[in-house]
């Protein structure tokens, strides 16, 4: 069974938030479909309204779907250096609503986590972000993030920490829905020391 996987875009949206647990699900599906295997993901992008966004630093990023096909299997939710902008932004805000309300599987990286706090989604729930941001956060949202953790997995909710921790975070996504050996392959292939605990060494 193939999992469907959307991406979520949005202007100011930071890069890695997006490439990273991008190229961890290609992979995978590559892999997979080296060994004769079907691919278990299909991985899309797609903004509120169907047009290219502007990320941060200033790269246009084109989305896979004109509009989105909902719903779908796992959302991933990006973050931005200014969330703040994109919290002040209601068709984005309204369509990320819309997404991980449908969603079997809603996940965030870095401050993603933040807009799920504003839409409610936090409350009385794990969960982690950039660890510059999980005190203020916490006194924010009235439910107190982890430290120490490049994800935190309580259910049908899957937050990462900062930037790169999105790659950690889609590598235990791809363990978690497809297979362990896969995950540890797709680590390798991209050469990404991967520690499947999810702690962080530092």
């Amino acid at each position: 069974m193939t999992t469907r996987v959307l991406i979520v875009l949005f202007d100011h949206v930071d890069l890695l938030d997006v490439g990273g647990p991008y190229e961890v699900f290609l992979t995978a599906n590559r892999l997979a479909e080296r060994d004769g295997q079907p691919a278990p993901f299909s991985v899309a992008t797609a903004s509120a309204d169907g047009q290219p966004v502007t990320a941060y630093g200033g790269l246009g990023l084109a989305p896979s779907e004109p509009e989105t096909d909902g719903p779908y299997d796992l959302v991933v939710v990006p973050g931005a250096v200014d969330i703040d902008a994109v919290v002040d932004d209601p068709k984005a805000m309204d369509f990320i609503a819309k997404l991980v309300g449908e969603a079997a599987l809603k996940s965030s990286v870095c401050t993603g986590s933040l807009l799920l706090g504003h839409l409610g989604v936090l409350a009385d729930r794990q969960w982690t972000t950039h660890w510059e941001d999980i005190a203020p956060a916490g006194e924010r949202f009235g439910s107190p993030g982890v430290e120490g953790r490049r994800w935190v997995d309580d259910g049908d909710l899957v937050t990462a920490g900062g930037l790169s921790s999105g790659i950690a975070m889609a590598l235990h996504l791809v363990a978690r829905i497809a297979d362990g050996g896969l995950a540890e392959r797709t680590a390798r292939q991209i050469e990404y020391d991967w520690d499947p605990s999810g702690d962080r060494s530092s």
